[in-house]
């Protein structure tokens, strides 16, 4: 069955990515592999899902167009939806790690929700579905 495996996110510099997702998203490093042109490729996915979970592919922007979509990929709109089982422990832990949330948690008739942003300004749902 056809999956969608990886999204690009356009990043200014691998390792600050990477500590950013790994540390204060809680997302594991699955791979980070040099390349022969000195990019990587780098993709990360959140801790404990399993193997064919979309995973994000990290990628240093090259160019003046690419370095300037960095936080802005999806025009402002939240663009990522970050799914857990447990809203209130996994708000304490971003907030705890310097995540900024834009918004107070809020309980719709979907789940509790609150957006956030990564360290480039995308901006992310933080969502435990009903």
């Amino acid at each position: 069955m056809p999956h969608i495996a990886l999204i690009t996110l356009v990043v200014r510099d691998y390792d600050e990515a990477i500590a950013c997702y790994t540390r204060a998203l809680n997302f594991e490093l699955v791979e980070d592999t040099v390349r022969g042109d000195g990019s990587r490729w780098v993709v990360v996915r959140p801790a404990g899902a399993p193997g064919d979970t979309t995973s994000l592919l990290l990628a240093r922007a090259k160019g003046d167009r690419q370095s300037s979509s960095v936080g802005a990929q999806t025009g402002g709109r939240v663009g990522f939806f970050l799914h857990t089982e447990d809203f209130a422990r996994d708000h304490a832990r971003m907030l705890a790690a310097g995540v900024r949330f834009l918004e107070e948690p809020r309980h719709e008739p979907y789940g509790s929700v609150a957006v956030f942003e990564d360290l480039y300004g995308n901006r992310w749902d933080l969502l435990q579905p009903a």
